[in-house]
């Protein structure tokens, strides 16, 4: 049989007295005297019915940076977790032997050029002289296949050259972009050879979260184009969503790619997150924040009948967000409840309350 409340209680004892009988309190009659409360009356509200799925957060821009010649690490320049600006030199190898290589190829590339001058002032020469029937056509036809080898000893050298320079350039491992650097494969004294994976990196700006739907989600989040990301305690709305047009036929699902806000704080490529997609809407009491009593294990609020009376009741409470609590058990739609928990005591306690409502 639920306990009545005197005219005169402290919280606590209507909490306990709540708690520990499992009843719910008589109405206290409201007196005219008491200052006016403040109420609302909750009426059930359309919430998104959201199915959540497990995601992985990617970098959009990310690269295994590799070697392109061999050589030794002669330096690494950057650490894990440092920010590299684009166009920075991460990693050093000792170019040596392409130092040598571009010494080699700048020297041959000299005497071609040399040759090539020297073949095309004889074939000029020879020119000029044919023109004038001084020389025969064998004279002139050899003139000119020297000076056409000489042209192409000289672009071959040039390309040797050009080869040669990249090739010392190879010896420095430059950041394709501004990112952060997340893993050094190699370390400094090691050999390496062409295609070695040396560094990986990725663009700190620009995040996205991958997920594989069940096949029944695929098409509510490509008709919603929105969804949202829990990472943390926070919700994060994605600024786009792409739906890939074909299903896993191993695990039918279909993958889903969410892109982030940039700059976001506090979230990194490989963090394990929730993704939320709302699949439709349903009727559900949400009451403001501020209204609910929490006293030990018991959640309450304070209820105002037609007649201004005040009565302390046990409710059960949902999801909580920005600033409304859900009422899943203990309230009806249509009843009015106070607003402030400790102006309502107030009233209990001056023996009633006269009620504002707004």
């Amino acid at each position: 049989m639920p306990l009545r409340l005197p005219g005169r209680l402290p919280a606590l004892a209507a909490v306990l007295a709540l708690a520990g009988c499992g009843g719910q309190p008589p109405p206290v009659p409201a007196a005219a005297s008491v200052a006016s409360l403040a109420s609302v009356v909750i009426q059930p509200v359309a919430v998104p019915l959201e199915r959540r799925i497990d995601g992985r957060v990617e970098a959009v821009e990310q690269a295994t940076l590799s070697a392109q010649t061999a050589g030794r690490v002669e330096a690494i320049l950057f650490d894990v977790n440092d920010a590299v600006p684009a166009g920075a030199v991460i990693l050093r190898l000792r170019g040596t032997e392409q130092r040598a290589g571009l010494e080699a190829a700048q020297a041959a590339r000299s005497e071609a050029a040399a040759r090539e001058a020297e073949a095309q002032a004889r074939f000029a020469r020879i020119s000029d002289m044919y023109a004038r029937q001084v020389a025969a056509k064998a004279q002139y036809e050899q003139a000119q296949a020297e000076r056409d080898a000489a042209v192409a000893r000289l672009a071959a050298a040039q390309a040797a050259l050009d080869g040669a320079r990249e090739g010392l350039a190879y010896t420095e491992v430059r950041a394709p972009y501004a990112g952060i650097l997340s893993e050094r494969l190699v370390r400094v004294g090691e050999a390496v050879a062409p295609g070695t994976p040396l560094i990986r990196t990725y663009a700190a700006g620009r995040l996205r979260v991958v997920c594989d739907l069940p096949q029944a989600l695929a098409g509510p989040l490509r008709a919603a184009g929105k969804a949202a990301v829990y990472v943390d305690g926070r919700r994060i709305e994605a600024t786009a969503v792409t739906v890939f047009p074909e299903v896993d036929t191993a695990t039918n699902t279909v993958r889903a790619r969410l892109d982030l806000p940039a700059g976001i704080r506090d979230v990194y490529p490989g963090l394990f997150v929730r993704v939320g997609i709302v699949t439709g809407e349903e009727p559900r009491l949400r009451v403001p924040a501020t209204a609910i009593l929490t006293r030990s294990e018991v959640t309450a609020v304070y209820v105002v009948d037609a007649d201004g009376r005040i009565s302390l009741r046990q409710v059960r409470t949902g999801a909580a967000s920005d600033g409304q609590v859900e009422i899943l058990a203990g309230l009806a739609g249509g009843e009015r409840l106070a607003l402030d928990p400790q102006a309502a005591l107030r009233a209990i306690e001056a023996g009633g309350g006269g009620v504002r409502t707004r």
